[in-house]
């Protein structure tokens, strides 16, 4: 079954790293599985957002209940401002965990702050990957939401940002492509320490980020008319 999928709205905020999905809370469980600490709340305009947090003990995501054989399936995100170094953020299309399995990958490795965030863009057909090309943004990609999209047909497939197309990745009749396996959508952010950035030498910086999990006086998603007052007296 093809699909084209509205877009998904994905934030991805400082250490705890959060992600947020707007959406209807109904919509998301309904449509989606969860993995990890999610929890749901409204933002500024009352859309419901899921919050994941990706902590020393576990990653966060969430994947489609549904399955599809082809579509174009696009999410909005805003990465991590500062220091994001060994933090992975993934939107990719999977079959599954099989050694033969297919997979079409967007994923935003972190940076230390300063340098560029790199996109990685991957392909595997029937356990048969290691066909990334990687790029620079032309934009800062923690300033502001931008449209990331991978659009998989039976003669290619496109990756686009914001519209753009920055790769195509062409079908060979003598080539693994990935054609006959149905896959998920999945939106993830992992500890990547150990390849993420600059080829794993630069690591979460966990002593960076305190041990507190939440606090209420940082939440502008749950509060959009203003935090409580006793956040700008401590």
């Amino acid at each position: 079954m093809a699909a084209r999928l509205p877009p998904l709205a994905l934030l991805a905020a400082s250490l705890a790293v959060m992600a947020a999905v707007a959406s209807a809370d109904s919509w998301l469980y309904e449509k989606f599985n969860t993995d990890g600490t999610v929890r749901a709340d409204y933002d500024a305009s009352g859309q419901q957002v899921a919050m994941l947090n990706l902590d020393r003990s576990s990653g966060a995501g969430f994947n489609s209940k549904e399955q599809y054989l082809y579509g174009e399936f696009s999410i909005q995100m805003k990465l991590i401002p500062g220091n994001s170094a060994g933090t992975v953020s993934c939107f990719y299309l999977s079959s599954g965990d099989s050694d033969d399995h297919d997979e079409i990958d967007m994923e935003f490795m972190g940076n230390s702050s300063g340098q560029p965030v790199v996109l990685n863009t991957n392909v595997w057909a029937s356990g048969d990957g290691k066909k990334e090309h990687q790029f620079d943004l032309w934009f800062d990609p923690a300033a502001d939401y931008h449209t990331y999209t991978i659009v998989w047909n039976p003669t290619n497939i496109l990756f686009k940002v914001d519209g753009t197309v920055i790769r195509c990745f062409k079908r060979y009749d003598d080539l693994p492509y990935p054609s006959s396996r149905p896959m998920a959508l999945h939106a993830t952010l992992w500890d990547g320490s150990y390849w993420a950035t600059e080829k794993g030498k630069v690591s979460i910086d966990w002593a960076g980020s305190n041990y507190m999990r939440y606090n209420y006086c940082e939440d502008g998603w749950r509060f959009p008319q203003g935090l409580p007052a006793e956040c700008s007296r401590s």
